[in-house]
């Protein structure tokens, strides 16, 4: 055979098969997904994750203590639940419920299960009757009690503290597993304290047996008083450490960041009943802070 024509037919196959593997080229981005054309077959993009927090619950339910019952904040040694800083309905106040659900609504769809002198050992029975209530949100506020005893060494153990609050948030989570939950860091007791001891009348009230392993003995400045008043602080800080590490593990669970128990309560705030319990004006700051945190974009630091 002739070279030339040899050399022809080389090259008249090799342009056969540059145009197939063209071809084929081409069908393959066509069908790729990464570099499909919009509208085209190929992978779609996938939806954006739905938030596990809201920001705007529906309804609030509320468990804790003497607090969140409102007590001394109306009158002498007795619960006010309507200046409640969760769910009272006291336009002063206006509570988290107020805010976020506005003053009807929170009305019908908000509950207080919180019980005046209630320590955490009794928070998964609270926990239990929230969740009935089939709340979007329950407000946590409990531990005072545990740190308020006759004496330091009646104060509740921090292990004992823990294994109540994980217990709690078991029991509502058996029952109500996408019920979110704020939870308050304990007051400053020794703040309390010090900004207290400053009104005669309140301090009478304590000799009735208030929060004895802080406030008894008030005047008194001696080492073993200092001591007392220290001790019951660091255990107060300990819960708050319990309440923020167990929250932490809760996707639909946020802490307060410390807020309430650095909150600098004066006399302003206090009851003018006894000088211990929030009064009116303390119960609208708890809300603020409650409000900011539940609202927020992301869990205070």
């Amino acid at each position: 055979m002739p070279e030339h024509r040899t050399r022809r037919r080389v090259r008249g196959a090799a342009a056969a098969l540059a145009a197939v593997a063209l071809a084929g080229a081409a069908l393959t981005g066509c069908t790729s997904g990464t570099d499909a054309a919009p509208g085209r077959t190929g992978s779609a993009p996938s939806p954006s994750p739905t938030p596990l927090w809201n920001a705007s619950p529906g309804s609030v339910a509320a468990v804790g203590d003497s607090i969140t019952r409102g007590f001394d904040a109306c009158s002498v040694l007795a619960d006010c639940p309507e200046v409640s800083w969760a769910t009272g309905t006291d336009d002063g106040v206006r509570s988290l419920a107020v805010r976020l659900l506005g003053a009807s609504k929170a009305a019908s769809h908000s509950w207080n299960h919180a019980e005046s002198g209630a320590r955490i050992a009794q928070l998964p029975e609270q926990m239990a009757l929230a969740a009935k209530d089939r709340p979007e949100l329950v407000t946590v506020m409990i531990g005072a009690n545990d740190a308020c005893r006759d004496s330091v060494p009646l104060m509740t153990p921090v292990e004992d503290f823990r294994a109540s609050f994980e217990a709690s948030m078991r029991q509502l989570r058996s029952a109500a597993p996408k019920a979110q939950v704020y939870v308050s860091s304990v007051p400053d007791l020794k703040r309390l304290w010090s900004t207290g001891r400053e009104n005669p009348l309140g301090k009478q009230i304590w000799k009735l047996g208030i929060c004895r392993s802080m406030l008894g003995d008030a005047d008194d400045m001696g080492p073993a008083a200092i001591a007392r008043r220290d001790a019951v602080r660091e255990r107060v800080v300990a819960y708050n450490g319990v309440l923020r590490d167990v929250c932490a593990r809760d996707e639909r669970c946020r802490y307060d960041g410390g807020a309430v128990f650095d909150y600098r309560f004066t006399g302003e705030q206090l009851s003018e009943w006894d000088w211990f319990h929030p009064g009116r004006n303390g119960q609208a700051r708890l809300a603020e802070i409650a409000y900011r945190a539940v609202t927020a974009a992301g869990p205070p630091a």
